[in-house]
């Protein structure tokens, strides 16, 4: 089969080409909303909404082109149904489902963060569950534990915000452009992490849950005790503070969900999970202790049309794509 993976849940509009057999991606372009957003700090959702509408045809169209294949040619489309911005996505799901009728195929309902862990699955094509999820993105902390036939177990999040989200927060306060979270980690490589020692909130609980809103907090009261001059001199120092604090965080809840699961098999997923510090923490942990660490190659970390795609072939593979949102074929009436 053929599909055409449709994700639209925030700013980025994505659709991708996919084969099943063999598993293959054909094709995987995306439009990136930064520009538009950056002017404000963040995703505006009307901003988001509007620049989806003007841009999901021509990045399907670029996608079935580069694939090398006509619009006829595809099965079936996956789409995102949330979470996500509202506006952003009913466009991609009136798209979705405008297209599937005209080609007379099923399209079908994806959640977006079983998504994110079919990026790690596609490229980790053998991996099977059970086996614990670390979720983590500009919208999204939470640990979930899978089992066979998509059964998942939440077994701690975030009780505030996203580590993501206090990323490009933090990263505001410090001077630095929206999306931050790469400025940050560029600017602290190689830097004094101890520079700052900012909180891991939760840190000596034996729990699974995360925070975030603190960090924010004690990054704000410290530009405000700082001289400007001052920051910006010590920028590098000051991000690699902050990236170690956000991370060891992750990581260590995640070592925590680890112990109590008795998984050992690790799957990473969401754009947070491009994160080269956090890489290599959680893979230096997971080959002390024999676990298999599983995270999707840079290129799908964040959203993308593939990773939907994937998420509806997974299911598909276990026929377990009947309780899903799904558009069927139908015939028009005959005149």
């Amino acid at each position: 089969m053929i599909w055409l993976g449709i994700e639209s849940s925030c700013d980025e509009t994505a659709c991708a080409v996919l084969q099943d057999e063999p598993l293959k991606v054909l094709s995987n372009p995306l439009y990136s909303q930064i520009d538009e957003h950056a002017l404000y700090g963040g995703v505006v959702p009307e901003i988001a909404a509007r620049a989806h509408l003007q841009k999901i045809a021509p990045i399907a169209e670029a996608a079935v082109k580069e694939a090398g294949i006509e619009l006829k040619d595809i099965d079936a489309i996956a789409y995102t149904t949330g979470p996500g911005l509202m506006g952003p996505l009913l466009v991609g799901a009136s798209f979705a489902k405008g297209l599937a009728r005209d080609l007379n195929i099923p399209a079908y309902g994806i959640n977006h963060l079983e998504g994110h862990l079919a990026a790690a699955w596609l490229s980790n094509p053998d991996i099977e569950p059970p086996f614990l999820t670390l979720t983590v993105s500009g919208g999204h902390t939470e640990l979930v534990m899978e089992e066979p036939g998509f059964k998942y177990t939440s077994i701690g999040r975030t009780r505030d915000d996203a580590a993501g989200e206090a990323f490009d927060k933090c990263g505001k306060l410090l001077g630095l452009k929206y999306p931050a979270g790469a400025t940050i980690s560029r600017l602290g490589k190689d830097k004094n992490r101890k520079f700052v020692e900012f909180p891991r909130a939760l840190h000596t609980h034996d729990n699974c849950e995360f925070s975030f809103s603190g960090l924010k907090t004690a990054v704000l009261r410290y530009t405000e005790t700082h001289d400007p001059q001052f920051i910006q001199d010590n920028l590098g120092d000051i991000c690699a503070s902050l990236e170690d604090a956000i991370v060891d965080s992750l990581v260590s809840k995640t070592i925590n969900a680890l112990k109590k699961t008795k998984m050992k098999t690790l799957v990473m997923g969401g754009g947070v999970s491009a994160n080269s510090w956090l890489r290599t923490r959680l893979q230096d942990y997971c080959d002390k202790k024999g676990i298999r660490f599983c995270v999707p190659d840079r290129s799908l970390s964040t959203d993308n049309g593939a990773m939907i795609a994937a998420a509806a072939i997974r299911r598909v593979k276990q026929n377990k794509l009947t309780s899903i949102d799904v558009v069927k074929p139908w015939m028009p009436l005959a005149i």
